[in-house]
């Protein structure tokens, strides 16, 4: 049985690797945190550039991120920063840890939000490996935060997250949502229009409404994590 999520925080970043990422499963939630005024900020890898078929990174890129800009206002995101790592191309290695880490400390939030590390979302489903580097480079890096000797170099203090939420196949915790942040969450993932209109070819509304509302457990109004550090 899954626990409640906690609710005794006040600050969490959500790090993920591409504009859309928050869109397809945590935005409700983090739309019901702001509606309780909690301070949620996003930091992106990359600015998904090659995600829009037949659209050259140089001219994607600028629109995913306009669509990134658009998505955080539906929800009532304010923090919006991108670390321009190449989309598709991202590696797990100790500089990409060691930036994680830095963008932890300088943020020093209570809690982390992530993607799914794991190789696969379910059978026969592969994960990205933008994904699972980003994912796993966070888990690392929140350690690493933590620590003050496995990067002294770094300027900020160290920092210790309490909890670290990965949008995962196997939860451990959710959040309950109101009718509202659903309906914000909704209008956050149509807010990448054009990268939809390059996956499929219903309305961009009929694809975000189906995808937030399975995320969020149909009638239910949960979304859930498995969570690490509780």
């Amino acid at each position: 049985m899954l626990e409640l999520f906690p609710t005794e925080w006040d600050r969490a970043l959500v790090l993920m690797a591409h504009p859309d990422d928050a869109e397809y499963g945590a935005s409700a939630a983090v739309a019901e945190w702001i509606s309780q005024g909690k301070d949620i900020r996003y930091v992106l890898a990359t600015r998904g550039e090659a995600g829009i078929a037949g659209l050259p990174p140089a001219e994607s890129g600028p629109i995913r991120e306009a669509e990134q800009r658009t998505a955080c206002d539906r929800v009532g995101v304010s923090n919006l920063e991108f670390l321009d790592y190449l989309d598709g191309r991202l590696v797990e290695s100790l500089d990409l840890r060691r930036h994680l880490a830095g963008i932890i400390r300088h943020h020093r939030p209570d809690g982390v939000i992530t993607l799914n590390h794991r190789d696969s979302w379910g059978p026969r489903t592969w994960n990205s490996g933008d994904h699972r580097a980003l994912g796993r480079s966070v888990l690392n890096a929140v350690a690493d935060a933590a620590n003050e000797w496995i990067f002294p170099d770094l300027e900020e203090a160290p920092h210790t997250v309490s909890w670290t939420a990965v949008m995962s196949m196997e939860p451990s915790h959710y959040v309950p949502v109101s009718a509202e942040s659903v309906e914000k969450a909704i209008l956050s993932l149509a807010a990448h229009k054009q990268y939809l209109r390059a996956l499929d070819s219903r309305p961009v509304e009929e694809q975000a409404a189906d995808q937030v509302r399975m995320a969020t457990g149909g009638g239910d109004r949960r979304v859930s994590f498995e969570v690490f550090g509780l």
